[in-house]
Formats: C-alpha cells, structure tokens, sequence
C-alpha cells in the first residue's frame, strides 16, 4: 500500500460552506434496539443559527426515535468522494403542521430554496398538513470533516 496524501481537517468555514452547497444528506437516528438508522433526506442548513432542519411526516420511524432518543447525526458528501461533513446534535421534533399556514408550515415553506418556491403557497401548506409533516431541527453541537487532496 502506498503513502498517499493524509486527510486534512475542514475549518468551521468550510464545513459549513459545504452543508449549504449540498441538499442531501444522511440522517443517523437510534433505534430501540441499540443499531443506528440511516435515512438519505432532504435538508437545509442554516448557518446563522447552526440548524440543519428536515422534513418528513410523523408516521416515520426517525420521528419515534428521535422522540425517545434524540441524539442525532447527519453525514453530508463533498464535491468528490474524499471530502464530507458530520454534524452532530440533540434533534427536536415540531408538532405536526394542523391548519395551513401555521408555525410549522411556514417553517416548511422556508425551507425551500427560493427557486424551488411554489407558485401557490396555499396549496402547499394545505398538503403539507394532509400529509402530516413536522420539521426535524438539529442544533449542531459538534460539526467535523475532512477532505483529502488527491
């Protein structure tokens, strides 16, 4: 085995630059059992408060284990497959979106992208409570990574 390049620590900068450029992570959660449960999501990070926020319904298994054990963990790729970032915190769990346009739908419609914005904001609110979302928010506690020049 050859002596390559050593992995380099990200800055907090970078780390963060990184979070914001990508839209998809991995959601570790812990099940009853003890066994960590990985879930591909949709996300969106907010640098000011240190927030990566995502949405899903209630019925989800991630909802009940972070409801019972709210630690939490979201691995984000690089720009090539040597680089990523790991942000860890508590997670909080919203209540469910009830009427459109309510506190946690108005979350739901912020975290868009603004190009991704919907034409009418009624009717996505309106599905957003038929469907049952909640906003996972995850205060980052901890946030390393690295990335390797190849």
């Amino acid at each position: 085995m050859s002596q390559g390049p050593a992995p380099r620590q990200l800055s907090d900068e970078a780390l963060s630059a990184l979070l914001g450029q990508q839209q998809f992570g991995t959601l570790a959660t812990i099940k009853r059992s003890g066994q960590p449960h990985l879930t591909t999501m949709l996300y969106s990070w907010d640098p000011d408060t240190r927030t990566v926020r995502f949405s899903t319904t209630a019925d989800r298994s991630k909802v009940g284990h972070l409801r019972r054990n709210p630690r939490a963990t979201v691995h984000v790729q690089g720009g090539d497959v040597w680089s990523f970032a790991v942000a860890e915190g508590q997670a909080e769990v919203s209540e469910v979106t009830e009427v459109p346009g309510d506190a946690v739908g108005q979350e739901l419609l912020a975290m868009l992208p603004e190009a991704e914005r919907p034409e009418d904001p009624e009717a996505f609110l309106k599905q957003q409570v038929e469907e049952r979302r909640v906003v996972i928010r995850l205060p980052v506690e901890r946030l390393y990574g690295t990335a390797l020049d190849v």
